[in-house]
Order: structure tokens, then sequence, then C-alpha cells
């Protein structure tokens, strides 16, 4: 089966290509249609074709400088043009099922949805059930019904989306598979691990709240500030604990995380709201047991495979109890052998067999 995946900006390259690769190996002839990263290198193809096609100019000249407003400006010369490529590429491709990733501006790309649902089958993969920007919200209800199935990663995302009216046989949970990483060693000590791209949301600064009452407690935090981390700085020298805080800001390439992870005790994801991560993903693939806030799928991830602890998000306290109980030898076991079986049910030729079900249910209407 061709299979076109579309991800106009490149919000999550490994989750595509990891996706890409799956369905290629399964026999299906799979083309990425996305632009640049601005985060680092995208993962080289195998078995699949990956075309830069949408906002070339902008992302190429200004990459390295995602807020400037140039670029913002040039984006905006460009979204035209970009999205009539698209639709050029896709008719050339000819693909039997077109499944978007992403969508950047929803009250702008359902008009060329709409454009590409008359004629084939759409899936759309709602990373965030419900976008956060008002006018992505207002014109989400629009976007969901124009697609012929929506894919979700959590059973609270399948009850999200059918109070927002949509039917439940056009919803299918797929849980967000766990990326293959080189092997570490068992963890141990009492390193605590924050890393990703670091955004407000994440809840860096409940983490620095929490880590004078997790004793003899370090923490690393390693990643990308695409929102400003001062704030956070500012909090871990008022509380004390500025010299037990590591901070790696910057992209991480993939050798980097290697060995945060082999030094990591626990990785702790404190988030304020999300649906899936990428975070947890990589972080069970190396089995470091996890501490994680319950939203979207990610306490459901870490119950149904005891791989570590769910605590309310926003709470310091809950926290810190929960930190410290993980950081003990015995839980810190238990929880990465959790890890292990997370690690082994949720593969990405497990998602890919559900995708690949789900793309031949649609040929077959």
């Amino acid at each position: 089966m061709r299979v076109a995946l579309v991800d106009p900006l490149a919000y999550t390259p490994p989750y595509d290509d990891a996706l890409a690769a799956a369905l290629a190996a399964r026999g299906h002839e799979v083309s990425l249609l996305t632009g640049t990263f601005l985060h680092g290198e995208a993962p080289a193809p195998h078995g699949y074709s990956r075309e830069e096609v949408f906002l070339p100019l902008s992302s190429r000249l200004l990459r390295g400088v995602p807020r400037a407003p140039l670029r913002v400006a040039v984006k905006g010369l460009e979204y035209g043009p970009s999205t009539l490529r698209l639709l050029r590429r896709i008719a050339h491709l000819d693909p039997a099922v077109v499944h978007v990733q992403w969508l950047p501006r929803p009250e702008l790309d359902v008009h060329w949805l709409r454009r590409l649902a008359r004629r084939r089958h759409v899936v759309l993969t709602a990373h965030d059930v419900v976008p956060r920007r008002p006018r992505a919200r207002d014109a989400w209800p629009k976007v969901l019904e124009t697609v012929s199935r929506i894919v979700v990663h959590s059973r609270r995302a399948v009850d999200e989306l059918e109070e927002l009216g949509v039917e439940p046989d056009r919803i299918a949970r797929i849980p967000h598979p766990v990326f293959s990483v080189d092997e570490v060693p068992p963890p141990r000590g009492r390193t605590l691990l924050f890393f990703g791209l670091i955004r407000d949301y994440k809840g860096l600064d409940v983490l620095i709240g929490a880590l004078p009452e997790i004793p003899d407690a370090r923490l690393v935090v390693a990643g990308d500030p695409v929102d400003p981390v001062e704030p956070a700085q500012e909090l871990a020298r008022r509380l004390g604990v500025d010299e037990r805080v590591e901070w790696r800001l910057g992209f991480l390439p993939d050798g980097q995380v290697l060995g945060l992870m082999a030094d990591a005790a626990a990785v702790v994801l404190p988030y304020r709201r999300l649906d899936s991560s990428g975070v947890l993903a990589t972080a069970i693939g190396y089995r470091r047991p996890v501490v994680v806030t319950d939203v979207g799928s990610l306490g459901e991830i870490v119950r149904e495979f005891n791989a570590g602890e769910v605590v309310p998000p926003g709470d310091s306290a809950a926290l810190a109890s929960a930190c410290t109980r993980l950081l003990e030898p015995e839980a810190l076991s238990a929880a990465s052998g959790g890890a292990d079986a997370a690690a082994r049910t949720l593969t990405w030729d497990a998602a890919a067999a559900e995708h690949e079900r789900l793309y031949e249910e649609l040929q077959r209407r």
C-alpha cells in the first residue's frame, strides 16, 4: 500500500521516522512529506522516502533562530505556496492513505485538508487531542469532521474526542510506541533526569520546587530551551539547591542521550499538560524508571506496566514523595522491570500493524 505521512513543520521527526520505517518494513511504500527540523538533524530514512516540501525558504535560511520576526513574516508568505506544493506532491504520489501527524495552524490547514479529503482517505493523529491556541481550538471541530479516522494514544483521549461529538468508530487508540535504543546498565544511584525540549508546560519549576524534599538527590536538566530557563534557575538558587542541579542546555544528539540515561536513576516528567510524550517513550526504551504526572497517556502507560510513579500535575510535595520512594534500590529495580515489559510490548512493529489494519479498513469502504 502506498502511504503518505505528513508532518508539515517537522514537529516530531523521531516519531515520523520510526512509524515510516516500521510501515516500510511491513512492505508498504511510504513517503514522509515534511519541513526542515529546527532542533538538530532529522533521522536518516530507512526504507522510506523523506521530502522537505513545507516552508523550505524560512526553515533553511533562518534555521537556529526559530523566534526571529523575519522568519514569522517569511513563513506567512510561504504558507500558501507550501500547501499547494504539498497537495501537488500528494497528487503525484497518489497514495491510498494520507496520514497527517500535525497541523501547525488548524484554522488555515482545514482548507487544504478538505480539498485532500474529497479525493482520498485522510487519517489524523491527534498528538494534542485539543490544540492549545484559541484560534486553533475554534477550528478543531471542523478538522475532526473532515478526516476519515483519528488516531490517539490514550483512553483518556478517546473519551475527550467522544465528548467533542466524534463517533467512537472513527477513533483508533494506538499507544505511543517505545523507541529502540542501545542497552545501558541497570539504574542505580540518586540522579534524576529532566530532558528534552524545555517548555513552560513541562513543569520544570515544579520539579525544582520538589528537590529540597528529595534527600541526597541530584538533578540533571538537559535539553534545548524553547522557553526561558532563568526563572527555574533563580528558583533553584532561592531554594538553596542550585549546587544539586546540573544544567546541560542545548540540542541533545543521540550520543549524549545515551550517556545521560546511563547516569540516571530515574527520569521525571512533571508536565502540567500533554497527551503523549516522546521523552517517556525514550526513557522506557532505556528501561529507566519514571515519575510522571497524570496527564494524557503518561499515567496510563506507567500504571499499566508498573514502570514508576504517577502524581497529580503541579504538586511539588507529591512529586518529592514519589521521587523519594522510587529512588530506593528495590523500587528502582521493580520499576525498571516494568519499563522493560513496556518496551517489549509497545513496539513500533505492533503500532505499524495497528495502522496497517486501520488503512486496510478504509480501503474496504
